[in-house]
């Protein structure tokens, strides 16, 4: 079913993809994209034309019709850990498109508009972890926001739970950033966390941060999976996030390499600071990451707007060459409520 903002409400029946059918594609096309190996293919093509040719075709005239430049799924169980952004019509991804969100229902989000443009940024996040392994490339992502942002920022001793609600709530900020590991487990609320400096932020723990006083409008959770949901917990720590009174959060779906979450990042907030919506500028940071313009290159990470780019940390001036544009860089990462 699709609501369109011309009005229209849309119907649709695909009786070739039953629940059965389409969670098998869904698996296969998600399968493909994190396999390791194939990162220099396309494999992942013929499940996502599937899946588009289900999904989205239906709805292409509609969409057309009403001049749509963003798409926003409420979906069912199964399907919400699914890279919507890498469905492809046979000439381009998804993303191309349209900006792209998660919403865990309607009535759970605010849509209103807000402009972030001018917002300041508290960015906090851990590099060094005494049972974790380290994520290098962390320092020069916060280091990154800091210079294009006002706001604070905070690495390992200073990333704490006491002064991260602290910090709340001094000021107002627009954007709350988090770079650390992440784990959503199956299961209880609190066998999911991310990790602070000293201590876990367990999911159920989230809520008393109270980030709607003063109001969050976008929390940043640059960590592993911490968009991936079960049955128990949802949309994991980002359905939660919006529970808790943000309007929106940005996680990621899978594992992504720390070089690859510090290429989307930088991207990210560089583009925010004018895209006239969240979602557009994720969708062109990704955009970006898929036509080779962020990628690692002698030493730096070269940007879309960057001119010589950002030195990467010493523990990754070892790294080869690399692109980012196979989906598995940047499709994990999805806006999950509002991409207003």
């Amino acid at each position: 079913m699709l609501i369109t903002s011309c009005g229209e409400v849309v119907h649709k029946s695909v009786p070739s993809a039953n629940r059965q059918q389409l969670l098998k594609v869904v698996n296969e096309f998600r399968g493909e994209i994190t396999k390791p190996g194939v990162r220099a293919t396309t494999s992942y093509l013929p499940s996502s034309q599937q899946l588009y040719k289900w999904m989205i075709g239906p709805l292409e005239d509609s969409l057309k019709s009403c001049e749509t430049d963003t798409i926003s799924f409420v979906v069912d169980r199964g399907l919400r850990g699914m890279p919507f952004a890498a469905l492809h019509d046979g000439q381009q991804f998804l993303v191309e498109k349209y900006n792209l969100s998660l919403m865990p229902s309607m009535n759970l989000t605010d849509s209103r508009y807000v402009d972030l443009r001018n917002s300041q940024v508290l960015a906090m996040g851990a590099s060094e972890f005494s049972e974790l392994n380290p994520l290098p490339a962390v320092p020069a992502e916060i280091a990154a926001i800091s210079r294009e942002w006002p706001g604070v920022s905070f690495l390992n001793e200073g990333f704490t739970l006491e002064n991260l609600k602290r910090q709340h709530q001094s000021r107002s900020f627009g954007v709350i950033h988090l770079a650390t590991h992440g784990e959503f487990r199956p299961g209880a609320p609190n066998n999911s966390f991310i990790q602070l400096w000293n201590t876990r932020l367990r999911l159920d723990e989230l809520r008393d941060l109270r980030l709607n006083d003063p109001q969050v409008n976008m929390l940043v959770l640059s960590a592993c999976r911490t968009a991936v949901g079960d049955a128990q917990a949802e949309l994991g720590f980002g359905g939660l996030a919006l529970q808790a009174g943000v309007q929106t959060a940005l996680g990621s779906l899978w594992y992504v390499s720390d070089e690859g979450t510090l290429g989307l990042m930088s991207e990210f907030y560089q583009q925010l600071k004018t895209a006239r919506i969240k979602g557009a500028a994720l969708r062109q940071a990704q955009i970006a990451m898929l036509r080779g313009d962020v990628r690692l290159e002698g030493g730096r990470l070269r940007g879309s707007s960057r001119g010589e780019g950002v030195e990467l940390p010493a523990s990754l001036q070892g790294f080869a060459d690399l692109k980012l544009s196979h989906p598995y860089y940047w499709s994990a990462f999805v806006m999950i409520g509002s991409p207003w």
